[in-house]
């Protein structure tokens, strides 16, 4: 289904942001089909287009009505391309508005699981759904298509949607009103394969070992013969970054630790022996955990905490940075999420320190160039990275870790005594979990102290200490996510554990909150 006039164009796919909170799963899915692909706000489409020369354009879906007076609009260089276009949702109603259809207001709105009818068979759905058969999707919409375009024709219905896909095969033009990239959509990834490779025509080419020598390629451009610093936090995604930048440039990288004591137990320990001895990559120790804990003592508020956590890291990296003297690049473990999400939905920029504190910003007077090996990749696509640069799998397969450590893990004002009781409650859990075979099954598994205490009877006297809430999710996309379904003899044989192991517990719950859709991180 390839244009012929479009076959010398880069191997890769334009996403154009509208604002959809699973824009991102869009990008997931083209990925997981070993295909490169950009997300760019609608408003710089245009440049986005020209730079990247894509064989095909996705129109993700958004919150707007194309009704509305200043609605988000597609830019014309995408429809005058010629290259396949596929429009989700809202991208499907701008493509209808764009090209002479029409809009109705919400009078028939439809979220959550929807049936299409398969009425004509097209290129979109080829080899997986069979003309008149019926298929679950996901739904989320209020407006919908009343009138197509010339040219267009229905291929699949629901409900409560007329017009749920339908197909210009003429102008290569393909749009549906569901959302194919949500784990709610069974075959949607499916669609999207068809899409990127029969109807686009783009190989499979997408592959770490290729990214790898990139990258290595690229960071040995940038930096030349000067030297790098990498604020080293002890999480994935520095870590890869580190490995891979030690790769291209050797000792010409020197990693900066700063315990700030708000990580699990014996993890510092671990990160200096793994990097010293391991890789033998040149590292700074320096451990501020008093400085850390003294502010943090009697602060509540989970954001002023981050704000505390954030100031005091780049205080002290600045200060071990100007004893190095002479580094001229940073390096950061920034992922494309971070990336995307820097420029907002109306467009304003955000300059931020990517490290183990999430918040803050760089200092100007610092005058350091970046260096980001990671920031075309997801949080899956790191790990894959990460096993292909040979990090040892308990280390790439570890559950995500919140930036600000164990702080926001302990509700309430901070002290060692009360991280102490965590980290010990916290580390049964986890081993519990590995024990019964359950890790790698769970996206992330934690214990929470919370900020209260109650009274309880062990042995023959009577207690008076805190409550620990223990919480595991699954998730494919790291997006939205359910509570892990523990068994009841698992909970309540950990529960025992903690009780009788970690003295000032005296009670365990375990959290059955979902996360919802739209969120990244799990905390």
């Amino acid at each position: 289904m390839q244009s012929s006039d479009t076959a010398d164009r880069p191997q890769s796919i334009l996403i154009v942001d509208y604002g959809s909170q699973v824009t991102q799963l869009i990008a997931r899915r083209i990925r997981e089909t070993g295909v490169y692909c950009e997300i760019h706000p609608f408003q710089s489409a245009g440049a986005a287009m020209a730079a990247m020369q894509p064989r095909g354009v996705v129109l993700s879906g958004g919150p707007a009505s194309t009704l509305d007076e200043n609605a988000p609009t597609i830019d014309p260089t995408i429809l005058d391309a010629g290259v396949p276009i596929l429009g989700i949702c809202y991208g499907q109603q701008a493509l209808c508005m764009a090209l002479g259809g029409k809009v109705e207001a919400g009078h028939h709105r439809e979220f959550g699981r929807a049936a299409v009818k398969v009425d004509k068979p097209s290129a979109l759905t080829d080899g997986i759904w069979e003309l008149g058969s019926e298929h679950q999707v996901w739904m989320s919409h209020g407006d919908r298509v009343v009138q197509l375009p010339e040219g267009f024709e229905v291929v699949g219905t629901s409900a409560n949607a007329p017009f749920a896909m339908i197909a210009n095969a003429a102008r290569h033009i393909w749009a549906v009103q569901f959302h194919p990239e949500v784990v709610h959509t069974p075959d949607g990834a499916r669609l999207y394969d068809n899409f990127v490779h029969n109807i686009c025509g783009i190989a499979s080419t997408w592959t770490m070992a290729a990214y790898r020598a990139k990258m290595i390629e690229k960071i040995r451009d940038q930096v030349g013969t000067n030297k790098v610093i990498c604020g080293l936090s002890g999480g994935v995604d520095s870590s890869v970054a580190a490995v891979l930048i030690h790769e291209a440039i050797g000792d010409q990288l020197t990693c900066i630790y700063v315990d700030h004591g708000l990580m699990r137990l014996n993890e510092s320990e671990q990160v200096v022996t793994m990097f010293r001895d391991q890789y033998n990559i040149s590292l700074v120790y320096v451990d501020v955990s008093k400085v850390f804990l003294r502010e943090l003592d009697v602060v509540s508020d989970p954001e002023t905490k981050r704000k505390i956590i954030g100031r005091l890291f780049i205080e002290t990296f600045e200060k071990e940075a100007k004893k190095l003297g002479g580094a001229e690049f940073l390096a950061q473990g920034t992922l494309y999420p971070d990336v995307i999400e820097s420029v907002s939905f109306t467009g304003g920029p955000s300059v931020t320190i990517k490290s183990h504190h999430n918040v803050g910003g760089l200092p100007e007077r610092m005058n350091m160039q970046l260096v980001e090996p990671l920031r075309e990749l997801f949080k899956d696509e790191v790990r894959v990275l990460g096993r292909e640069l040979g990090l040892p799998e308990s280390f790439i397969g570890r559950h995500p870790f919140p930036g600000p450590g164990l702080a926001i893990r302990c509700p309430g004002g901070i002290t060692p005594e009360k991280l102490d009781i965590l980290r010990q409650a916290d580390t049964i859990f986890l081993d519990e979990i590995h024990k019964s075979g359950q890790y790698d099954k769970i996206w992330q598994a934690f214990a929470v102290l919370l900020p209260v205490q109650t009274v309880g009877v062990m042995g023959d006297g009577r207690t008076y200490e805190f409550v620990c809430a223990l919480r595991a999710v699954t998730s494919v996309d790291g997006m939205t996510a359910d509570f892990y379904q523990f068994d009841m003899n698992f909970l309540g044989k950990t529960a025992s554990r903690i009780i009788n192991e970690v003295r000032g517990i005296n009670r365990v719950v375990y959290d059955v909150t979902s996360k919802p859709p739209g969120t990244i991180e799990w905390e």
